[in-house]
């Protein structure tokens, strides 16, 4: 089963649990965008409170704790047995912090909207301000649903398989870093800007697209991959966009920001 759906498609379900995952890195907070209208019945999962742990030497959104994660995941009317589709208004960036976390706490069905809130709203379907009572879901957190990989083992990885660097290309060559307080990467991964797995419209390309893209990068058969970034939410997109090309690929959810936390971790250049 893709890990995408469509508009048409989320419309026609009718046991569902929807979360509203607008976010952008230094705002306008998502839960304003969320009071202006939503998809109906959805409900605003807040990314830095919801999806991560505050930030710190582990990174600037280190995964919650497991505990964490279920209380606001049930809050927000979680269930095991209950599809669980999330969206933002941009390219599923932050929509794939949800998807991953979901999966890796767990949950077995986790739907990405393709498109967004726009396609939702392209599509001619109802955008609403009102919010619904939510019903407390039952899920339960438990870790290792997807694979995850910590600092040594993403070291690890760049010399043995393919460790994608999903920022742009600038900050990966260490021109640039408007965040973080070392510019560079992870010696030995491959730059992989996550702009060219969508279309201009946020949309996802096709499987076929994706899987020649990263053929391209060196994934192919037999070849462990995974990605970073400088936090772990745009590489929780390349891991997606991996999974609809029919790639499985772990995740360095602590990224740049916990690679450079430590000064004796070597950085390239270039």
């Amino acid at each position: 089963m893709s890990p995408l759906i469509t508009p048409e498609e989320l419309a026609a379900l009718h046991e569902v649990t929807i979360l509203d995952v607008r976010w952008r890195l230094g705002g306008p907070p998502g839960a304003d965008s969320y009071a202006e209208g939503h998809i109906p019945g959805a409900v605003f999962c807040d990314l830095d409170a919801d999806l991560a742990s505050p930030a710190g030497p582990g990174g600037r959104h280190p995964l919650p704790a497991a505990d964490a994660f279920q209380a606001s995941m049930r809050r927000l009317g979680v269930s095991a047995g209950r599809t669980v589709v999330v969206y933002d208004d941009a390219d599923s960036t932050a929509a794939a912090r949800a998807w991953w976390t979901l999966r890796y706490y767990g949950h077995g069905d986790v739907r990405v909207l393709d498109g967004g809130l726009r396609a939702w709203a392209r599509a001619g379907l109802p955008v609403v301000k009102e919010r619904d009572d939510v019903t407390p879901g039952d899920f339960e957190a438990v870790p290792g649903g997807m694979p995850l990989l910590d600092a040594d083992q993403a070291a690890a990885l760049a010399e043995s398989g393919v460790l994608l660097d999903a920022r742009a290309g600038e900050r990966y060559r260490g021109e640039v870093e408007p965040i973080d307080p070392v510019a560079g990467h992870i010696p030995g991964a491959v730059s992989a800007p996550t702009a060219q797995n969508v279309e201009p419209g946020g949309r996802f390309r096709s499987r076929g697209f994706l899987r020649e893209r990263f053929n391209t990068l060196g994934v192919v058969d037999g070849v462990q991959v995974g990605a970073y970034c400088g936090s772990g939410v745009t590489a929780a997109h390349e891991v997606l966009a991996l999974e609809v090309a029919g790639i499985t690929a772990a995740l360095y959810a602590g990224s740049w920001s916990n690679w450079v936390a430590d000064p004796s971790r070597p950085v390239a250049t270039g």
